[in-house]
């Protein structure tokens, strides 16, 4: 009980200090993008979505796309990455069912060369064609197929890339991401809570943390050629972080916050597609390091397991010495993560199973060292991206 005691006071305390000192990564306040006026400039834009098996979601994204309300000059090059369930298709009957053969295009996939993730090499693929086509916008807006924007959503983001003092080489906005069957209302916002603990948002955009989100990610042309293009970035798996790493490190000012007027289409109807989702990455999160591993089981650990173990364990034995320092540390992180909860509409008591989901996250991560070790880590849509 001691040891526990011990355990449970340090919890309280690890809380206490991340709800303090870690970037306000608990707020989830969302939809801080600038309003754009008519007295904002409206550069050209040219949005690339890299899209591989996404024909059940893909005339809705893409029509969301066509219907921005943007002033300027927007044009879209949607890469149909050698998909086989005609993904291709369908974007090109939405394209001409609007009307808008000379301001978008579908453009096929070529294999990918060694060293590429798919993602990556579907962008790289879709800027090169836009340039041989005679595109030179100011901006590139990558934005993947499964998700559906709000109609001033591209204005929104360029108003604050660039606004007067505050110009940024990067805006990017983590999507709401679906959330309705029970599996998603249990993982799905600790994903995003967990996301925003590992990078605040307050952080990335003071540039303290570089960070992005890679579902809607608006970049200044200048800044892609700084960085040597997508190639800078081509072997990451988790290239929205990479892509922001990079971009900071040439000297770009980073923007990064939470959306609810663009979503997510792509359900997640399984425990094993989340788990799936999150083994590709986490253990290249921890740069496949087996130390890192250890602390973050360790870290979970205490900061997830110990506050319910020790309330558990002092109500059973009618010991408020331990009971108190676990309720505290529980309270405090369901505190925290409550608005996280509130932002994807589910009652707020879900906050106090935040545990669980630790639990399960904490699952997936060894999953994914143990999937890296068998050489397929790096395993999506049908296709390894494992770095050798």
């Amino acid at each position: 009980m001691k040891l526990l005691r011990a355990a449970a006071w340090i919890a309280a305390a690890g809380w206490i200090g991340l709800v303090a000192a870690r970037g306000r990564f608990w707020d989830a306040s969302a939809d801080r993008l600038r309003e754009p006026s008519l007295d904002d400039s409206a550069p050209d834009v040219h949005a690339v979505v890299p899209a591989r098996n996404e024909a059940d979601v893909v005339a809705a994204t893409l029509g969301a796309l066509l219907d921005q309300r943007y002033r300027g000059r927007f044009e879209v090059t949607l890469v149909d990455d050698r998909s086989t369930d005609g993904t291709g298709a369908v974007a090109r009957e939405t394209i001409a069912r609007a009307g808008a053969q000379r301001r978008a295009r579908v453009v096929d996939g070529r294999a990918r060369p060694a060293g590429w993730t798919g993602k990556t090499w579907a962008l790289a693929t879709g800027v090169a064609a836009a340039r041989e086509g005679g595109a030179a916008p100011a901006f590139w807006w990558f934005t993947d197929a499964d998700v559906e924007h709000d109609e001033s959503t591209l204005a929104r983001l360029v108003a604050t890339a660039t606004a007067r003092d505050a110009e940024r080489a990067l805006v990017s906005q983590m999507v709401e991401l679906h959330c309705r069957g029970p599996w998603e209302a249990l993982l799905i916002p600790a994903f995003v809570f967990f996301f925003r603990m590992l990078y605040p948002f307050a952080w990335a955009c003071a540039g303290r943390q570089p960070a992005a989100a890679g579902g809607c990610v608006l970049l200044r042309d200048d800044a892609l050629r700084a960085i040597g293009g997508i190639e800078r970035i081509a072997g990451e798996l988790i290239d929205d972080c990479a892509l922001a790493a990079a971009v900071h490190a040439e000297g770009g000012r980073l923007w990064l916050g939470l959306a609810t007027r663009s979503r997510s289409l792509r359900p997640y109807g399984s425990l094993a597609e989340i788990w799936t989702m999150v083994a590709r990455t986490a253990y290249t999160q921890l740069r496949r390091s087996p130390i890192l591993l250890a602390g973050t089981v360790a870290g979970m650990t205490l900061l997830y397991a110990v506050p319910v173990a020790a309330t558990a364990a002092g109500v059973r034995a009618r010991r408020a010495d331990v009971a108190l320092p676990g309720l505290l540390a529980w309270g405090t992180m369901a505190a925290a993560y409550a608005p996280t909860v509130r932002l994807y509409r589910l009652p707020v008591a879900l906050a106090a199973t935040l545990p669980v989901a630790g639990a399960l996250y904490t699952g997936m991560t060894l999953d994914s060292a143990r999937r890296h070790a068998r050489g397929r880590g790096g395993t999506w849509k049908g296709r390894d991206f494992t770095p050798r």
